[in-house]
């Protein structure tokens, strides 16, 4: 057995830890980096979800403008799937290229804790017992797939990570699950010419946004010939010759849903059933994510986790914040924590795209402001009819007193660009007026906030 010691091990090589290892490899110290798969090198974002899905999004609205019968689509979507393939290929090389090219020492492998300051890599070549200093656990989430009677037998059935290796397009396609994944992936598959059912348990759709803007998704989702069905609860999955059926228990009885294809999109769980954390006496929530401290420190002063395995907000944006915390406490201040990042700013890639940061105008009264809100439909906006997207709306919530702003709801093409000015706004105390009055270029998407905001 080989027996090596680091300054710092890095188990997993998301956004985080890939940033983190390269920072202290160029200051000197020693690094490994531990990582399960060659395939995924860059982390999740780059090779299972945020890029490869928005490759797909982008190559499905092209689709979808061409138009064209379900052959022809087909055809393109294949062809999505092969450009998919090579943009996440060359991603992952260049990721473990950056990395190395800093000296930091790449390990091939499964960690899991022996004690506190040693870990176990199983590799190809047998085991490596690594002992370091520091650690920091950076392993990320994977799918959760609940218990549902005859999926795992059912070849059919996928989760978001395994859907985007279809070779062919689906002619019918279900997906359980109607949260912000489960969504993109109706709008990519519907834009690629799939007629799309999704079903949820729930009977709010959407129940995080705001209710109007929830509102207006789902109308314009159902526009679109996307079938949304709340409030139902898969029976079971049942293979058949040609596909598979969903039985569903709905409000009106039940119903047979035919698929060629089934996605699972239930969400998301800490990755951290391989790591034995108990061996190093790192504490665990309830819902088995790492527990963190506001500086991303576990009980185990010399352990951080960083990243989606924490349980806190899944974007790879918020994994590189979490680097800037982790580096601001070994070679800065301390000052940086979860807890003073500002506003979180997200977007869902639908076709538009909804983008939200701040409150929702009931969360703003529940919390004794005087609010004020601003609407703007898109079909106003001369860009947007450009685009020939009219669909949508925009939706401020303004606190009366100060004028500034608790909220942004952009449902709109470009809001996911859009929506980081807002952030900046509200972060920065930037009032309604100002942006109001600001000079934007023209034709933009973004001068739509001299109408909403003036």
């Amino acid at each position: 057995m080989q027996n090596t010691s680091y300054q710092n091990l890095i188990i997993g090589f998301g956004k985080a830890g890939k940033t983190l290892a390269g920072f202290l490899a160029k200051k000197g110290e020693t690094v490994a980096l531990v990582e399960r798969s060659k395939a995924r090198y860059g982390g999740t974002c780059i090779n299972v979800a945020c890029i490869p899905s928005k490759s797909l999004e982008y190559s499905a609205r092209l689709s979808a403008e061409i138009g064209g019968g379900f052959a022809a689509k087909a055809e393109r979507y294949r062809a999505a799937i092969s450009e998919k393939r090579r943009l996440t290929a060359m991603l992952r090389e260049k990721n473990y290229a950056k990395v190395t090219g800093t000296g930091a020492v790449v390990i091939d492998g499964e960690a899991h804790f022996v004690d506190a300051h040693t870990v176990s890599v199983t590799t190809a070549d047998g085991e490596q017992r690594i002992t370091a200093e520091r650690i920091f656990i950076n392993t990320g989430a994977v799918p959760f797939v609940p218990p549902i009677p005859g999926a795992a037998e059912s070849t059919h059935v996928h989760t978001s990570e395994t859907m985007m290796e279809l070779d062919e397009l689906p002619e019918k396609l279900v997906i359980i699950g109607g949260g912000y994944i489960g969504l993109e992936f109706a709008s990519y598959y519907e834009n690629f010419g799939s007629s799309v059912a999704v079903v949820q348990d729930g009977d709010v759709f959407i129940p995080r946004e705001d209710a109007e803007i929830s509102a207006r998704v789902l109308q314009q989702m159902n526009d679109r010939g996307i079938h949304v069905l709340t409030g139902a609860k898969i029976m079971r999955i049942e293979d058949g010759a040609a596909g598979a059926n969903v039985v569903i228990q709905a409000a009106d009885g039940e119903k047979t849903l035919a698929a060629n294809a089934i996605l699972i999109a239930t969400g998301r769980r800490p990755n951290t059933e391989a790591l034995n954390l108990a061996a190093a006496g790192v504490r665990q929530t309830a819902r088995g994510a790492v527990e963190v401290d506001e500086h991303l420190r576990t009980n185990v002063p010399h352990i951080w986790a960083m990243g989606d395995v924490t349980g806190g907000l899944q974007f790879t944006y918020i994994s590189l914040d979490d680097f800037r915390i982790v580096k601001d406490q070994l070679a800065g201040s301390s000052e940086r924590t979860t807890a003073n990042r500002g506003a979180v700013p997200y977007s869902v890639f639908l076709d538009p795209p909804l983008s939200r940061v701040g409150m929702t105008e009931a969360e703003a009264q529940s919390a004794g402001f005087d609010v004020r809100v601003l609407r703007l439909e898109v079909a106003a906006i001369p860009k947007a009819q450009v685009y020939k997207k009219p669909a949508g709306i925009l939706k401020a919530i303004v606190d009366a007193k100060t004028d500034t702003i608790l909220g942004a709801h952009f449902f709109c093409p470009e809001s996911q660009e859009m929506i980081n000015l807002m952030k900046a706004a509200i972060d920065h105390g930037i009032t309604a007026r100002a942006l109001g009055s600001a000079i934007y270029t023209h034709p933009t998407m973004t001068e739509a906030l001299n109408d909403l905001f003036g």
